[in-house]
């Protein structure tokens, strides 16, 4: 019995493992063709800083670069900030093994950082703005026409509730956006992705994981209370959290209170019934999510055209 097991045990691990690969490949081909963020003879200069997502993406983009229905080139650029015990041979030595074409962009960031915000405080937003702003400017040197970074769905959900919490407005990270110098596409193919996937595929790939001494290392940041408060909803209530990043992009503006979205002012009964008007507090919708919602979104899913690049990231 014990022989069975054992035996059973490392064909499970398979199996998972397997599933794991394909659903990550099918959720960023699906971000990808969604968005359009990746164009025939696109140069992608794909962020690494040494974590486990950036390495995720660089990973399953190179996957899906062999089956892609376009061409596209990809280069892996790291900005190191020179934070002391940063190990500078582990990103070179793993991306010469990828044969991935590679640019390690150096700049004493750190040291700025360090400088200008007092102990104990956090350092992400000006650090973000220095490696943004140096990764913008090595992307028009190295040609790149699209910067891709590792932000994934959960890092998305954090910043809509940082947003509202703390800056009064629904806002989060979009998945294709224009930088801010008006230059560069950004994109962000792992918009799809559970954090969580993305931690069993890097520990099955064993990615040499680079730790951040910088906001790694702050666990008094909003971010990372918003962060368990969300994995606290996902495990009280197993779907929430899918409910909630499904919402960014269900928006009904005409059921919030942003103006200048929609002409509250000028707003006007016109005797003809409106499909997008009120309905009871979505009572309907409600009712909708018991046996009869169900079957008909399995419907609706299932008669959706499949895109080149899901079936490219379907692929054997």
């Amino acid at each position: 019995m014990n022989e069975l097991a054992e035996t059973a045990a490392p064909r499970n691990r398979s199996v998972e493992a397997n599933k794991l690969d394909k659903r990550l490949h099918r959720l960023v081909g699906r971000a990808i063709a969604d968005f359009n963020m990746v164009e025939d003879g696109d140069k992608v200069m794909v962020c690494v800083s040494g974590g486990k997502d950036s390495y995720a993406l660089l990973d399953i983009l190179l996957g899906l670069r062999q089956r892609a229905p376009v061409h596209f080139d990809i280069v892996a650029v790291n900005l190191d900030q020179k934070q002391p015990g940063f190990p500078e041979h582990v990103l070179p030595q793993y991306l010469a093994a990828r044969n991935v074409p590679f640019h390690i962009e150096q700049r004493n960031t750190y040291s700025i950082v360090k400088r200008l915000i007092p102990e104990g405080k956090t350092m992400c937003s000006l650090c973000s703005r220095l490696r943004r702003g140096i990764l913008y400017r090595v992307a028009g040197e190295l040609g790149a026409t699209k910067i891709a970074l590792g932000h994934h769905r959960d890092d998305m959900l954090q910043t809509l509730f940082m947003n509202m919490f703390f800056g009064g407005r629904m806002k989060s990270m979009p998945p294709k956006l224009v930088s801010d110098d008006g230059k560069n596409i950004v994109i962000r193919p792992l918009a799809y992705v559970a954090e969580t996937d993305l931690e069993r595929w890097a520990i099955q790939r064993e990615f040499p994981i680079i730790p951040c001494t910088l906001c790694g290392s702050q666990e008094n940041l909003q971010r990372v209370q918003i962060k368990r408060m969300l994995r606290d909803w996902e495990r009280d209530h197993p779907g929430r959290v899918d409910n909630l990043f499904s919402a960014l992009g269900n928006i009904v503006p005409s059921h919030l209170m942003d103006r200048k979205l929609y002409a509250f002012e000028t707003l006007r009964t016109g005797g003809v019934a409106d499909p997008a008007g009120d309905h009871a507090f979505d009572q309907d919708a409600v009712a909708e999510c018991g046996t009869a919602g169900l079957p008909q979104l399995t419907i609706a899913r299932t008669l959706h055209q499949v895109s080149d690049w899901e079936a490219s990231s379907c692929a054997p």
